[in-house]
């Protein structure tokens, strides 16, 4: 008889699941906000504050999903490198993670990346590792990965199944059991950007299995491709640049972004997210980042077209990360003016949605 045992110690992946699992468990649900809107109007709104995350964005669930399902399928043990091509909000959480961990990270990113935005992922222990074009970070990405025998996390191909979509206190569950007292408890509409895809393919997933008839819409920036492959049914459409709403939009499709699970897509403008951003965070007494902006957009319009036709109801939107961090983008007017954005005509067509 031939036998080969491949088994290892799993003293060190239980103690990392416990480990990050405990964090979960020490962090409250995050918020879920009512927008303050006319009571006439008869539709509700609200906005799930995903800033409160220790990392202060919605990418800390991705990279504690994508931490979780790495090792529980052993391609994260004791001492592995960590690598990720992001130059966002999700290399700043797995940062976090992976210092929790013991474990090295790197995060690939193009050298027109901040210095805000490395000194954060260097402040959890990360390093930055800098292309010359964004397109290049994937493929370095997965070069580090084999040259240091460490593992490419790969976000924008692992989103949509790394959480776990019938439950398990994912947003969607979250979503909805905080919304159980609420006038109207199942809302009309979701409506989330994308960026890799896994917030809008759980939330998709959840929808169904639960079998509620929430709607699911996905707000997309401007040079992003998921709109018009979306609208066209083309997985191979592209743009020929990347978003300035940092967090949302991709230049291609990403594998984790799941179209057939999204029931209506809307293109916004970029002026009108920064305008929607700004005049929202006036309203709420707190500065809110630009996929927010690109959210709410899509959220009012909704609402008009639900109060021209006498519908009452609630929508769900997400607050995704603190404006604070954008304060020399979108909050700095010689920014906007250097991006050639037309702010004006962005807040005259925001009033059309907007109480007087």
């Amino acid at each position: 008889m031939e036998s080969i045992d491949r088994s290892r110690a799993r003293s060190w992946t239980h103690w990392a699941i416990t480990t990050v699992e405990a964090d979960a468990n020490r962090s409250a649900d995050t918020h879920l906000l009512p927008f303050p809107l006319p009571a006439a109007w008869g539709v509700d709104l609200y906005l799930k504050d995903e800033s409160v995350h220790p990392t202060g964005s919605l990418k800390h669930r991705l990279a504690r999903s994508l931490f979780l399902y790495a090792i529980c399928n052993g391609w994260i043990d004791e001492g592995t490198t960590v690598i990720e091509a992001s130059s966002g909000s999700t290399a700043v959480s797995e940062a976090y993670f992976a210092r929790m961990l013991g474990l090295p990270f790197i995060a690939v990113m193009p050298a027109s990346t901040s210095r805000s935005k490395i000194a954060q992922i260097e402040f959890y222990g990360g390093k930055a590792h800098l292309t010359e074009t964004p397109a290049a970070a994937t493929a370095e990405a997965g070069r580090l990965a084999a040259e240091t025998g460490g593992h490419f996390m790969d976000q924008f191909t692992y989103a949509e199944r790394a959480t776990d979509w019938r439950g398990n206190n994912n947003i969607a569950e979250s979503i909805f059991d905080q919304m159980r007292l609420e006038p109207h408890p199942v809302p009309a509409w979701i409506v989330v950007g994308a960026g890799t895809g896994g917030t809008s393919a759980t939330i998709g997933r959840y929808t169904r299995f639960r079998c509620h008839q929430t709607r699911l819409c996905v707000a997309d920036p401007e040079h992003s491709a998921y709109f018009p492959g979306w609208r066209d049914d083309d997985r191979g459409a592209t743009a020929a640049r990347g978003s300035r709403i940092e967090g949302v939009g991709r230049p291609y499709f990403a594998d984790s972004f799941l179209p057939d699970l999204v029931d209506r897509m809307m293109k916004i403008d970029d002026a009108d997210s920064i305008a929607c951003l700004r005049w929202a965070s006036e309203r709420l007494g707190r500065p809110l980042g630009g996929s927010t902006g690109t959210n709410l957009v899509a959220a009012l319009a909704i609402i008009a077209e639900m109060r021209e036709a006498g519908q009452r109801g609630s929508i769900v939107t997400l607050l995704c990360d603190s404006g604070e961090r954008y304060a020399s983008t979108y909050f700095d007017d010689e920014w906007i003016a250097a991006e050639g954005i037309d702010l004006a005509s962005a807040r005259e067509r925001l009033a059309e949605l907007l109480p007087a």
